[in-house]
């Protein structure tokens, strides 16, 4: 028996729970795409696959819609893939393993993939669906958003007629997106060096923290894990000497990292010193991030004594200099609208290797030359330590309009179905509208979705009741739209 099958609306709910099957982490992407494919063919609808696995698949209008502008319901295939630390799953061939609390659908110990599964079972849903009213549509599913933007970037959209865009990426009902940040991923690589030490072994951890997108949740004031790593081993120095062999934290760059690890070679007196320290730097730390991050524990643990490669003095000082140095977090407000984030960087990845102390970070901003001003930093900070620094997957920021057809059509039918006004906002996580607004001239654009909670940690929820409402809301607006 399927975990889902009783849940209203039965088909979007069916597509889900199939597509949760299917292991879809970014990058790998193959199989979740051939399922598109074959989709589309057993129902007898033209479909184009391309190299990088993007899926656009067909319907004609309905009758009565034949001259009706062109719709492309859109959103992406690709998942975060986030697990507890206790978590035996594995994303390159595991299922999703599904669960129903109350009103939420969530996974054991992974994220959900609601973000963007939702888009895909709502996709297929409609366009399976030969009893509906609505005009032409194109369903455009897309790899590696959650890596960049990759899909939506290398996608040809000149076979598309669309001059409205749905995009099916947003976590809150009742809020109507009009308007996006850009982003990049900034990839900083610090050299390194290495020499022998042997030494009692302590294993520094940082865990218990939130996480969360870091577009969505960025204004939370969630701490950043690997940052908080490196100031412990920056102010450790002043009770303990120590030689710092590994270290690493985060696990994708538009996450909050939520857990972070070194190992450090120190005496065994010194090692205590630290591990009574890390009892005081957690008080302090809960105290800092009252109402926002309160269960931040730090622990240092012995694992005998070893010899270890561990970095020259002079790599460990540039490897916490340029941690403690990062541009982490909110850079800057909006000066026009209200509570929204303008520009924003977040350290993601983390990672010491035999050569390089590798980070890689989520720039944002909703404007270009903030967005670049704060990348020419984390550059320069990077090369002053003799680094290496390269920009990865850059995407435009998506522009409010002031004058949108199509966004009047959804604030209209959400009043009269609701009676009450839907939000229009701009919102600061970066979304495919972008690029699809860039690529295609005129192109008239918005985002909705369901109530979705903690997106890309292992307590990912969506809601069920809102997944209802959203569907019949998207289809009701699919059947206004004649002009």
């Amino acid at each position: 028996m399927a975990v889902l099958e009783h849940l209203q609306p039965e088909r979007v709910f069916y597509y889900f729970e199939e597509i949760s099957k299917i292991p879809r982490g970014s990058g790998n992407t193959k199989e979740i795409s051939d399922y598109l494919v074959s989709f589309a063919n057993s129902h007898n609808l033209r479909c184009i696959q391309d190299d990088d696995n993007n899926v656009i698949i067909f319907k004609e209008a309905s009758e009565g819609y034949e001259n009706a502008p062109v719709v492309m319901l859109q959103g992406h295939m690709d998942m975060v893939c986030e697990k507890t630390a206790d978590s035996t799953h594995d994303f390159t061939k595991d299922p999703l393993q599904l669960r129903i609390e109350g009103d939420f659908v969530s996974a054991t110990n992974t994220t959900l993939g609601g973000d963007n599964g939702i888009a895909v079972a709502y996709g297929l849903a409609i366009m399976e669906d030969t009893t509906l009213s609505h005009p032409a549509l194109e369903l455009v599913i897309t790899v590696d958003e959650e890596i960049g933007l990759l899909g939506a970037a290398s996608v040809d959209t000149t076979p598309l007629k669309a001059k409205y865009l749905i995009n099916l990426d947003s976590e809150e009902e009742g809020y109507i997106c009009a308007g996006c940040a850009g982003g990049m991923t900034a990839v900083s690589e610090i050299p390194v060096r290495y020499q022998e030490y042997t030494d009692y072994k302590w294993r520094v951890k940082v865990s218990g923290l939130l996480g969360g997108h870091s577009g969505a949740e960025i204004d939370k004031n969630r701490a950043n894990a690997t940052l908080l790593l490196a100031r412990f081993l920056h102010e450790g120095k002043e009770l303990a000497e120590y030689s710092v062999s590994e270290l690493f934290g985060g696990q994708k760059d538009n996450a909050i990292p939520r857990e972070a690890e070194a190992l450090v070679l120190a005496s065994k007196e010194d090692g205590e010193k630290l591990s009574a320290y890390a009892a005081a730097y957690t008080e302090a730390l809960r105290k800092e991030y009252t109402g926002s991050d309160e269960e931040i524990t730090v622990t240092v643990e012995e694992e005998g004594q070893g010899t270890e490669p561990v970095l020259h003095p002079v790599s460990q000082e540039k490897a916490l200099f340029f941690l403690l140095n990062y541009p982490n977090g909110i850079q800057k407000m909006c000066g026009f609208i209200d509570g929204l984030v303008e520009t924003s960087c977040n350290v993601g990845i983390t990672k010491l290797t035999p050569a390089v102390l590798s980070c890689s970070a989520s720039v944002r901003s909703s404007v270009g030359t903030a967005k670049k001003a704060l990348a020419d930093k984390i550059g320069y900070l990077t090369e002053f330590l003799g680094g290496t620094f390269t920009i990865e997957g850059e995407y435009p920021a998506w522009e409010f309009k002031q004058d949108s057809k199509l966004r009047q059509v959804l604030v209209d039918v959400y009043e009269e179905m609701y009676q009450k006004e839907p939000v229009v906002n701009v919102i600061h996580a970066g979304l495919e509208c972008g690029l699809f607004y860039e690529k295609i001239a005129g192109l008239d654009c918005v985002s909705i979705g369901p109530d979705m909670q903690d997106i890309h940690t292992s307590e990912e929820k969506l809601s069920i009741s809102s997944v209802e409402r959203v569907w019949n809301y998207l289809l009701e607006v699919l059947k206004r739209i004649k002009e």
